[in-house]
């Protein structure tokens, strides 16, 4: 078994059409993925479509962003119901403030000379998300900076000209959101974002898992979230983050060395949790 349980597609920053991912991922031999797109469950459907038949199974999830201290903190969400209609009016909700939030930051930039077409933007972002990311992207290409990065130093990142306060979640409440939608709660890339602490403090409130398996932890960091993972009882998952080739950072499907046992213990967790999946 071969598995990916961290995949962005063009449902919120990815580059691919979830179709374009289980392609990719059917190519790779993979047979376990999870298209996990920023605050929208848009795709899954979509994706588990195309995947029929095929023999890859593909998780339906989630990762919702989450803010505490000024620090994001990322929630991903395994075997959520896709249809759950809180799940849902939340994640409209975020997605609602983001446009707004890119409207203010357009409307910034316009002020400081840096013309963008905000229809095109929207029509580039795709069809239930759009984000700093993306407005980067259309400096880049229509020439105003040198590369994505430089736009976020520039103009994007907190305390730059063009930075607009966001709304997100709490991290707990993040959490809450999962379970309630009949999930499993899973703290994302805990390295990245330097989560560490949170571990336990979420464990607390809910949270039933770790990434430890991501494209930017070194294996001594993986090591050290299994452990913390297996001290506190949580499952431990893992995944590539991939965005596309043309995301932020380019990161291939599978490109990160998941463990097999993630994969079994996610569905292990889904048989005795949820009937839909107790014959799979």
């Amino acid at each position: 078994m071969a598995v990916d349980l961290h995949i962005h597609s063009v449902f919120s920053d990815g580059s691919l059409t979830p179709e374009q991912i289980v392609e990719v991922a059917l190519a790779k031999k993979l047979k376990v993925i999870a298209l996990t797109d920023h605050d929208t469950v848009g795709g899954v459907a979509r994706a588990q479509q195309a995947a029929a038949g095929t023999g890859l199974l593909v998780l339906p999830a989630v990762e919702i962003s989450a803010e505490q201290d000024d620090a994001d903190v990322h929630i991903l969400g395994y075997f959520i119901d896709t249809e759950d209609a809180k799940l849902r009016e939340k994640l409209h909700a975020i997605r609602a403030v983001r446009l707004e939030r890119a409207r203010k930051i357009v409307g910034k930039l316009a002020k400081l000379g840096l013309e963008i077409d905000f229809e095109k933007l929207l029509a580039e972002a795709g069809p239930d998300s759009i984000g700093r990311p993306h407005i980067a992207t259309r400096l880049f290409r229509q020439g105003y900076v040198n590369s994505a990065q430089e736009a976020f130093a520039r103009y994007l990142q907190r305390g730059r000209p063009a930075y607009e306060e966001r709304y997100r979640l709490t991290p707990v409440e993040a959490v809450e959101l999962v379970i309630a939608a009949g999930g499993l709660a899973v703290l994302a890339h805990p390295g990245l974002q330097g989560a560490d602490r949170r571990i336990g403090e979420l464990a607390g409130c809910g949270l039933q898992g770790v990434e430890a398996y991501h494209i930017h932890h070194r294996p001594a960091q993986a090591r050290q979230y299994v452990r913390m993972a297996e001290q506190r009882g949580l499952l431990v998952t893992g995944g590539s983050d991939s965005h596309g080739p043309k995301g932020p950072v380019p990161v291939e499907i599978g490109a990160v060395d998941v463990p097999d046992e993630c994969a079994q213990r996610l569905v292990e967790w889904a048989k005795r949790h949820q009937p839909a999946w107790e014959d799979r």
